[in-house]
């Protein structure tokens, strides 16, 4: 599913016009990022959070030249989802969601 997928879902579902949900959306996104580089984590009751995980420094091999190059630590975004989610998301039987078809999709 693609972000104009889920603004035409959210604006059916709510009556509220595409450019409204759309603009939330967008806004929501943008917030996470901006406390996400603030070093503050976002947690959603019932959906999950969005937190920093650190990875620490480590050494790698390049291939080509044969050689060990030393990976610095650094921080990157993850996601976590709630209990709640992965509960309904653990009874789906593997390649189900590509099967799937929604209310909107064109039938052939």
């Amino acid at each position: 599913m693609r972000k104009l997928d889920l603004v035409d879902r959210i604006s059916k579902k709510t009556g509220v016009p595409k450019v409204d949900i759309l603009l939330a959306l967008e806004s929501y996104f943008n917030e996470v990022k901006k406390s996400l580089v603030q070093g503050d984590n976002v947690y959603v009751r019932g959906f999950g959070s969005f937190v920093l995980k650190t990875r620490k420094a480590r050494k790698a091999r390049d291939i080509r030249k044969n050689t060990v190059v030393e990976i610095p630590e650094y921080v990157i975004p993850s996601f976590k989802p709630s209990k709640e989610f992965s509960a309904a998301v653990r009874d789906i039987k593997p390649g189900a969601g590509d099967q799937e078809k929604t209310d909107d999709a064109p039938n052939d």
